[in-house]
């Protein structure tokens, strides 16, 4: 308890000497009195991370802004590997205080976090989402398998005699004779992007070990198995879109021959004008991510800094919001925004961790 109370003291004092001012003209009820009283460095929660999880938290932070007296959260779009490298820097006015991830943290990240003196991390469910490998409108509909992705973006496929050969598949009929006479043009997120992380370990290995001499791999010689099977290729049949799924979108529009790869929130902000593919006979509905059907689908998450809580305003009233059933519940409003929730038992258990400042332990 001491040394908790120690950290408190030195992280306030680090947000003070930063500079800034009160914001005492809210202090009409108690969250305007929290505010009023915290350190003056900071006043503001500082949220960085998924692109995917971004439209979620950029909601759930208006709406936290226009009904309570906090400030409404800064919210930064810097994918879940870079997000989680910033979180991991440090604590104090200069580091975020929350991370989106659209893949759960790593062990390496937890390692790194503790290196910097982040011990006490809460992470926090979201729901659910889909990645989606999406095209235009203008063109018809894709039917794949877990296979037939695989082969389109891997950067070395099996050859006839069974040895690998560099990937040398231009259009989508040569992949799959039942397929289009369409050039393999695919746009997607970097390395840095969970959304990357996530589509290469469900649609990417899940196509590789279609190959029964591949998966068998994974027991003789494991490095080699994830190296074959979580590498895209890089020639300019897959192209690098950054974290961007708006600007990929556009793309989208105007070139109807291409295909993009990011999260169900975004097809369904842009149903009138994109499509997903259906992969594995099913199609990426919301009924089909939430039961598990769909065999692209993910858990969402964000972590949060217990040693902020407190110190920078408002954190635990942005995690009450966040986990209300109001905003991530069956009925919740980030519905609206293409999330698919969790169930009523789920999310409720959720809730007790994230508003108890459970800290993660991972298995």
């Amino acid at each position: 308890m001491l040394y908790k109370s120690i950290a408190a003291s030195l992280l306030a004092i680090s947000l003070v000497a930063c500079g800034g001012g009160n914001d005492a003209s809210k202090s009409e009820n108690s969250t305007a009195k929290a505010v009023t009283n915290a350190p003056s460095g900071r006043d503001q929660i500082k949220i960085v991370g998924s692109s995917t999880v971004y439209p979620f938290a950029t909601t759930v932070a208006e709406n936290f802004g226009r009904t309570t007296a906090f400030k409404t959260p800064v919210v930064e779009s810097t994918g879940s590997g870079g997000g989680l490298k910033l979180f991991c820097s440090g604590t104090g006015v200069n580091h975020p205080d929350i991370t989106n991830a659209s893949r759960r943290i790593k062990s390496s990240e937890v390692e790194n976090c503790a290196k910097n003196g982040i011990n006490d991390i809460v992470e926090v469910k979201v729901g659910y989402d889909g990645i989606v490998l999406a095209n235009s409108r203008k063109s018809d509909p894709m039917e794949l398998s877990l296979r037939d992705v695989f082969l389109a973006l891997a950067k070395d496929v099996p050859a006839d005699d069974g040895s690998l050969q560099a990937n040398p598949y231009k259009t989508w009929n040569e992949v799959n004779p039942d397929l289009p006479n369409l050039r393999i043009e695919v746009m997607g997120p970097p390395p840095t992007s969970g959304t990357r992380d996530a589509f290469v370990e469900l649609a990417m290995e899940g196509g590789c070990k279609t190959f029964d001499w591949i998966k068998a791999m994974k027991k003789a010689d494991k490095a080699a198995y994830k190296s074959l099977c979580h590498t895209i290729r890089e020639d300019d049949a897959f192209v690098e879109a950054g974290e961007n799924d708006n600007l990929i979108v556009q793309k989208l529009n105007a070139n109807p021959d291409a295909f993009g790869i990011f999260g169900f929130s975004f097809l369904e902000q842009n149903a009138e004008s994109v499509q997903g593919s259906t992969i594995n006979g099913k199609a990426p509905t919301f009924e089909n991510i939430a039961s598990g059907d769909y065999p692209v689908s993910r858990s969402l998450f964000f972590y949060v800094k217990k040693d902020h809580v407190g110190v920078v305003p408002g954190i635990q009233e942005y995690l009450d919001e966040f986990m209300s059933p109001r905003a991530s519940g069956a009925d919740g409003y980030l519905t609206e925004k293409g999330l698919i929730p969790m169930n009523d038992a789920e999310h409720a258990q959720w809730r007790t961790d994230v508003t108890g400042l459970k800290t993660l332990t991972l298995n």
